[in-house]
This record gives structure tokens, sequence and C-alpha cells, in this order.
């Protein structure tokens, strides 16, 4: 189902430009079993549970809203001030503020529901207690489209905390997750790069249960004030977001892509354009996720599939997953070029 319900949006090259010439292109995805309209998402963290989204797009026609991670009891996050930008994106210390499951239960994803928006909800927990509780709260919500176990989040005071880190830990996790969550609910592990083998973080979380992998979460950052001469968080480091960190989120897809391709994968990190997401899809991921732009531009998400429709067309391919991977194959051998 190709996107229709908002304005055309703007090329994001002239290379792309007339494409509309080209064939015609079906957005629809089928991501670890379920089918999306689009290839792009909301990315957690950025937009809410989508309220903030409602005036400048319809949730309805993206490809899913994803939540902001959603802890078991309400929590008032860091200490400010806990953002700032830096070159090409921003640091974030946010804490995982939130109002914890009953909250989000009893009004967000009613509002999601109610409005049509395919609901991807992101969990995080402290504990493998509060992530089995949190999958059985969760999973057993109608509207619920899948889920995103967040085990990878760098903005918490315990380190310990971020189980990604360590593949035993990160397969405990999804594992408590993923117990009480219903089989035909997607479960995505979303991984962190802060990591020496990634690719072993995700073999482990897939053998747990999970069904597919969102790749990446924000990398560790530090910006120092050169007046105070101190860290300008007042959480000392923060979450690096933003174009910044594309290159890094492309390469952890390829090499996961390049291990385990038959394992679904959302790219994330950095997606300001179509063209961005189409190197997503050549690295190998069937998705993308739309983030720190939103905070400048609320209707990334939708600009984003129309650009990425459109780069698409220009390079004649019909449907997103004719580019899942195409960075993988050989290079063509010049021509007289012995075997």
């Amino acid at each position: 189902m190709t996107v229709t319900s908002q304005p055309a949006a703007v090329v994001d090259s002239s290379s792309d430009v007339g494409a509309a010439s080209g064939p015609v292109v079906d957005l629809a995805i089928e991501l670890a079993g379920v089918r999306l309209p689009t290839p792009v998402m909301t990315a957690s963290g950025c937009a809410a549970a989508g309220r903030e989204l409602a005036p400048f797009l319809d949730v309805a026609a993206i490809g899913a809203v994803v939540t902001k991670s959603v802890r078991l009891d309400p929590r008032s996050g860091r200490a400010t001030p806990r953002m700032v930008e830096t070159p090409s994106g921003m640091l974030n210390s946010i804490g995982l503020q939130g109002p914890g499951i009953d909250a989000f239960l009893a009004t967000d994803l009613p509002w999601l529901v109610s409005h049509g928006a395919r609901a991807v909800v992101s969990i995080a927990g402290g504990s493998l207690g509060e992530y089995a509780e949190l999958g059985r709260r969760v999973g057993s919500s109608p509207g619920v489209a899948a889920v995103e176990v967040n085990i990878s989040c760098p903005n918490v005071e315990n380190r310990g905390l971020v189980f990604a880190c360590d593949p035993f830990q990160a397969a405990r996790a999804v594992s408590a997750a993923r117990r009480g969550i219903p089989r035909d609910v997607p479960v995505l592990a979303k991984l962190s790069p802060d990591v020496t083998d990634l690719v072993s973080i995700a073999d482990s979380v897939m053998e747990a249960g999970a069904t597919g992998l969102t790749l990446i979460n924000t990398t560790l950052g530090l910006a120092i004030d050169h007046d105070t001469m101190r860290p300008v968080l007042a959480g000392t480091t923060g979450g690096l977001s933003g174009p910044a960190i594309r290159p890094l989120a492309v390469r952890c897809v390829w090499q996961v892509h390049q291990a385990m391709p038959d394992v679904p994968i959302v790219g994330v990190g950095g997606v300001r354009t179509g063209r961005d997401a189409f190197e997503f899809l050549l690295a190998g991921a069937t998705a993308v996720q739309v983030g720190t732009v939103v905070f400048h531009d609320p209707s990334a998400p939708h600009r984003v599939a129309n650009e990425l429709q459109v780069a698409l067309a220009a390079r004649g391919l019909r449907s997103p997953a004719e580019a899942v991977g195409l960075a993988h194959q050989p290079r063509p051998r010049p021509e007289g070029t012995d075997d």
C-alpha cells in the first residue's frame, strides 16, 4: 500500500528526480510476520506514544509507532540538564522517564489503537522479573503489533542494567520478556553498538526467542562545557543519536545481516531522508526507524517513506523487499576481466 494520505514529499536528491516515470512501488512490507504499509516507523523515545505526531501526520499511514520505552513503575528520569546538541546529532540523558505500565495501558495504547496505528511497544526493565512482568502485561493487551525489548539504553545510572553488553545476560532478559508474550506477537530485541562482538549478542537473543532485531540504540557519548570545564549533562554521559551515528548503525546492520541473513532487522540511527532509509535496506534492514529528525520535522516518518518510494522507483525496484541486502552482492567484474 502506498502512502497517499499526506501531500507529496519533496524529493531528497536531484539524482532521483523524474523517478515517478519508473515502476510503481508498493511500500508495504512484512516484518517478522506483521504486515506494515511502509517500512518507516518512529524510533522509541522520539515521539512518546504518538500523540505528539497527530497534528503533523496520520499515525495510521506510517509503518508503525514505536513507543517510548515503558517501565513497570513511574519514573522521573535523570537530573537536568539532560540534552545537548552535538555536531550532526545530540546527546540525551533522559533516563527512561515515563508514567509506568499502568498509565500506558490505560491511556496511551488505547489512543494508538483508536487511531488505527500499528503499535510497537518498547519495554525496558531493571531486572529479569520486570522484563517478565512487562512482557506479560503488554503481550496480553489488544492492539499490540509487536514488542521491542529495550535491553540497551545507555541512559541509566547503573550501567550494569545494560543487558545487551553481554550475550548471556542479553539472552536472559529477552527470554524473560518472551515468556509472557503470545507466539504470534513478534519480539524485536534492541541492541547496543557499544560491544566488541555484536553478532554473538544478536545470535544469543535470537536463540532466546526474539523474532527480529532493532539495530541500533544510541551510543554512549560525553560533552564538556568549555566555560565551566565540566560535563554538560548532569548525568555526565548520554546517548548519541542523529546523522553522526548513521555510518555506525549501517555497519552494525551490515555485519549482522551478513552473518544472519534470514533474521529480520530494523535499522535505526540518523535516518533523515529516503536515501538514508534506502542505505539501511541495502545493508540488510527490512525496515527503518526515524528518531532524532522528528524533533525539528515531526512529519519526517511520512516524508522519508515518500522519498524512499522515489529512490526505489529511480532504480527500477518495485518494493522495499527487493532492496534488502543488495549491497552484499559481489561487485560486477569489469568487462574484459579474465576468470
